[in-house]
């Protein structure tokens, strides 16, 4: 695939590459828009606003208290594990003014992931919000880490806020098992020791790694992607790029119910919003529908950043419905295959069309996505500026346009490497820098690309390739279906069989042959599933994603135990 084939393939306004090299680190971005935009509204949360210029104080505040009340060196690794509160930009941004490198912790992790993750990153400090400190404490003996901070989800709004939804989390809610860390301190105790302390600003090279970024471990034991400087600018520009002049600096109000430890949330809101001066609304747990409406109802919000599961569970709320979507003009995908009808739904029901892209841990993360001028839907869009796109076939050679085969992908926005595996690393990333997605797509002629499936969740039926995704696909369009699933499971006959999970909408009801109908009725005989099963919920990550692979492993347990 060469260059040359995708300089015209961007929309007029669009430009073909973007400059990697425009700034020298994320502090330097950090520090010209906080002051550009100093009193513009950066973060909101809990119905409190950080502006930007608070938000550059505050974080200058932190990085004062690690400089000055640790030992923690430039280049060491912080576990920051917090969800979406005012506390994680400032933490984040402080660590990074003090030189460390950021290690994005999922707040929801068991004892033993958060293990994994401290002693692989060779993490020796953590930011924790107390409602895992217990999880911590059991944790900590068996890490280096070294420096706790601990934070309440209150802790930056007002005092008398502050401590009345602390009161309510801790004692009413009771969401905060006890624990005993003696050598942790509390987010304000570290900002109040660090307030008014000059801060020697940390100055990495762009080649340098800001952030370890563990992949979500669908496909197997979680690596900590390195994604320096580098990338995450240029991720950062190449989503500015494609936006084009849809978003207007310092005017918009983006929702934000992703988390920002997710990488997709971390580059959207926290890189290409912080360089356009842009209002961020932090969900903190868009797990409560009733109150993310509630709260979505408070603005008059211009761009939401979502994934597919969250768009079926939104259009399938009545008091959604009625919000007031006027100022909504952008909507972007990502994360998980986005399906027809939940993109036909949120059309319907918001008046917006929904952008969708892709990406991977591994590529900071942005790949591609649908210009807002030309969506194609069922497609992931074009890749971002200064990205080269490729198939191959499994012998890695390859393949002309229209050919399915796995999709490659060069760009300055490409990870430096997995974190000590470099034999993981080697088998993804190749010597000339196209990285193997593991992904099956096509690339049209007018180079927009589909993703086909997951190489490794393929389901091979008496020698023919079925793709999930198309299964699911289908099954989604029956009246009922709220969230479906399908895998392959080992059949003597075929080599593998389809089963395909179900969970019906609540207050409907469907059988196991309305499903079967409806799938031999839009599939052809060997894509129509052997097995279905009804579940009132699918595994998922903390994003939404649905986990094929924990569907799969629970089939093969239950056919050991019946051997």
């Amino acid at each position: 695939m060469t260059e040359n084939f995708w300089k015209d393939k961007y929309p007029v306004g669009i430009a073909a590459e973007i400059d990697a090299d425009q700034y020298p680190n994320i502090q330097t971005v950090l520090k010209q828009s906080c002051q550009r935009f100093a009193d513009k509204p950066a973060f909101s949360n809990l119905g409190k606003t950080l502006t930007y210029g608070e938000l550059y104080e505050l974080s200058g505040a932190f990085a004062a208290y690690l400089q000055n009340h640790t030992d923690l060196q430039p280049g060491d690794r912080i576990a920051v594990q917090l969800p979406n509160v005012l506390q994680y930009p400032v933490v984040v941004f402080g660590a990074m003014r003090a030189g460390l490198v950021v290690v994005n912790t999922n707040p929801l992790y068991t004892a033993r992931e958060m293990e994994h993750q401290f002693n692989d990153s060779g993490a020796k400090a953590l930011v924790c919000l107390a409602n895992m400190a217990h999880l911590a404490e059991e944790v900590l003996p068996k890490t280096g880490i070294k420096h706790v901070v601990v934070t309440e989800v209150a802790d930056m709004l007002p005092l008398l806020k502050r401590t009345l939804v602390n009161f309510v989390v801790k004692h009413v809610k009771k969401m905060v098992p006890a624990y005993n860390l003696p050598q942790a301190v509390t987010i304000n105790q570290a900002l109040a020791k660090g307030r008014g302390k000059p801060v020697k600003e940390a100055s990495p090279h762009n080649g340098d790694v800001a952030v370890l970024q563990y992949t979500g471990g669908t496909t197997g034991v979680a690596k900590g992607a390195m994604l320096t400087h580098r990338n995450l600018i240029a991720n950062m520009l190449q989503s500015k790029e494609l936006m084009g002049s849809n978003l207007n600096e310092g005017c918009e109000i983006v929702i934000c119910p992703l988390p920002l430890y997710h990488i997709y949330a971390f580059t959207f809101h926290c890189m290409a919003m912080m360089l356009t001066g842009n209002h961020n609304i932090l969900i903190t747990n868009p797990r409560d529908l009733p109150g993310t409406v509630k709260e979505l109802g408070n603005w008059k919000f211009s761009a939401f950043v979502g994934l597919n599961t969250l768009f079926v569970a939104l259009c399938n709320s009545e008091d959604f419905r009625k919000l007031d979507f006027s100022a909504l003009k952008l909507t972007l995908s990502g994360g998980m295959a986005l399906q027809l009808a939940a993109a036909e739904r949120w059309k319907a029901v918001t008046g917006c069309a929904i952008c969708e892209g892709y990406g991977m841990t591994e590529t900071s993360p942005v790949v591609s996505v649908n210009p807002f001028q030309n969506i194609q839907i069922g497609t992931i869009g074009i890749p971002v500026p200064s990205t080269l796109c490729k198939v191959i076939d499994d012998a890695g050679n390859d393949l002309p346009i229209g050919e399915r085969g796995e999709l490659c992908v060069k760009g300055p926005q490409v990870m430096k490497g997995y974190w000590q595996r470099q034999e993981a690393t080697d088998e993804m990333l190749d010597k000339d820098g196209w990285l193997k997605t593991g992904d099956i797509a096509v690339i049209q002629d007018d180079g927009f690309m589909r993703i086909v499936d997951r190489k490794k969740d393929m389901i091979l039926v008496s020698g023919f390739n079925v793709y999930p995704n198309e299964l699911e696909d289908v099954l989604v369009t029956l009246p009922g279906v709220l969230l479906c699933a399908a895998i392959g499971v080992p059949d003597e006959k075929s080599g593998e069989a389809i089963k395909v999970f179900v969970v019906v909408k609540p207050g409907e009801s469907l059988t196991k042959e309305q499903v079967m109908e409806h799938m031999r009725a839009n599939l052809t005989g060997y894509k129509v599933p052997r097995t279905v099963e009804f579940r009132d919920s699918l595994p998922t990550t903390n994003v939404g994603k649905i986990l094929r692979r924990e569907l799969r492993d629970e089939e093969l347990k239950k056919i050991a135990a019946k051997a």
